[in-house]
């Protein structure tokens, strides 16, 4: 039987931090795409390196209800391992406890945690992937471990992922390392809408010592992580917000 390839699975893969870490890890590995939007998937695979492949997933995780029945069929069909994840999907919608919604409140948990423990559910399966996962990095925020106004319901969700990370970590060790990283402040589609006012954008600067963040440096994190030169690390929160979180001065 020939040995089947390994990929690693990127889900939010369309935009932002996910399209940078797609792009930059397919350079070393082939990847699986995840993302709802057809043709903003196909944009990112247009920029991922020739040297290996990439084939794509299209689910938005929002819909939870067939992910681990189509995610499993994607598997078999295209007959291959995730031997890595990067959990990169989220969604964020700023608005006030008094203003939230049910709805709001089920989309962010779906989509930040639930559609990442059900991934891991299959990725763990060892007759669909061969016990072939390794390592997984889960993006969280720096909020997870902070407070900000209109964002209780999102900071919720992360401080949930952030801990599935430390309890599997221990349930899948020594085999599967998993850990998080916690961005601060860097421009996405997600965070356009904060970076738009040029006022917020000022006080957000005067209180990170190294400057606001950009994709890049998220996606070293991650290459690290997953790589053997982090083979001795597990079920840690890396928090990457250029001293946002140690900056008791501002």
């Amino acid at each position: 039987m020939d040995e089947k390839k390994k990929f690693v699975l990127i889900t939010g893969a369309s935009s932002g931090i996910g399209r940078k870490i797609a792009i930059g890890l397919s350079a070393t590995y082939n990847v699986v795409l995840n993302g709802r939007n057809f043709e903003k998937i196909i944009a990112t695979k247009e920029k991922c390196s020739e040297i290996n492949e990439q084939i794509i997933f299209i689910k938005d995780l929002c819909d939870i209800n067939e992910l681990e029945e189509q995610f499993s069929e994607f598997i078999r069909e295209n007959n291959i391992e995730i031997s890595h994840f990067v959990h990169c999907a989220g969604y964020m919608k700023m608005v006030p406890l008094k203003m939230t919604t049910v709805e709001t409140i089920n989309t962010t948990f779906t989509i930040n945690i639930i559609s990442a423990a059900l991934i891991l559910k299959i990725l763990i399966n060892r007759k669909l992937n061969n016990a072939a996962l390794k390592s997984a990095v889960l993006i969280s925020s720096n909020i997870s471990n902070f407070g900000a106004k209109a964002l209780s319901i999102y900071g919720a969700s992360k401080a949930g992922l952030d801990g599935l990370m430390r309890s599997l970590a221990i349930e899948l060790a020594p085999k599967i390392r998993i850990n998080s990283i916690l961005p601060g402040a860097v421009k996405t589609e997600m965070t356009e809408s904060i970076f738009d006012n040029n006022e917020t954008v000022q006080r957000m600067e005067a209180t990170y010592p190294l400057g606001l963040g950009n994709t890049n440096d998220i996606y070293e994190m991650v290459e690290f992580l997953l790589s053997e030169k982090a083979r001795w690390i597990t079920g840690q929160q890396f928090t990457i917000d250029g001293g946002r979180t140690i900056n008791i001065s501002g």
